[in-house]
């Protein structure tokens, strides 16, 4: 191993809290990790507005929703980053009003032409979040030129002890089956492919509660 997978990786396995200031850097990565996903790919606009689309979802994702609620992880070097939302985090806004501020977004994000395909994602997803408390990964992300020497394992097995320590199960979507392993190690069992007819496979994954410790 070269001192900087070395390094790398021990930074990832050392993960601190994503502040504000982080925001504009991992907004950053998550396009750049996501920027070829199936799912993504299949709901977010396409043509010269599509980079634009991808940083401004990611923006607010971090900005309104992930950061706020304080379980993002972050290699210091910015490599790698796990946005975890604890149990009881707000998952949408609240009500119709709160709905529709956020249609622009939206609209931004899809495009008119995909706008039918993102609603019934987002509905799919919706309806089979599990009710029980539990931690959820909603985004995990690595920098593709790091992707492949184990940082993604690293921070994942790492964010995964405040999960044990809380005792409590896990949840995400895996929407890439390159990932399956991955997750599979860490401990998440796949229930079943959540995704709308005519989708990639979106895979909702469950962790229990671990009773080993």
């Amino acid at each position: 191993m070269s001192s900087e997978n070395f390094r790398m990786l021990n930074s990832a396995s050392n993960p601190r809290r994503a502040k504000p200031e982080d925001i504009y850097a991992l907004t950053q990565l998550f396009v750049a990790a996501f920027r070829g996903d199936p799912i993504i790919n299949w709901i977010a606009r396409s043509g010269p507005k599509r980079a634009l689309a991808l940083e401004q979802f990611f923006f607010w994702l971090l900005h309104e929703r992930a950061i706020p609620a304080g379980e993002v992880w972050m290699s210091d070097d910015g490599a790698t980053c796990a946005a975890w939302l604890p149990p009881d985090a707000r998952m949408q806004p609240d009500g119709f009003f709160g709905q529709l501020r956020l249609l622009p977004l939206y609209l931004r994000f899809f495009g008119f032409p995909r706008l039918r395909s993102g609603a019934a994602m987002a509905k799919a997803m919706e309806e089979n979040h599990p009710h029980e408390r539990h931690f959820y990964l909603s985004f995990m992300a690595v920098a593709p030129r790091f992707q492949g020497v184990g940082l993604g394992s690293a921070i994942l097995e790492t964010t995964l002890k405040h999960v044990d320590n809380a005792r409590m199960p896990a949840y995400l979507e895996n929407s890439n089956p390159k990932n399956a392993r991955l997750y599979e190690r860490a401990g998440f069992v796949a229930l079943k492919n959540i995704a709308p007819e005519g989708a990639p496979p979106l895979v909702a994954m469950w962790r229990p509660v671990n009773t080993t410790e």
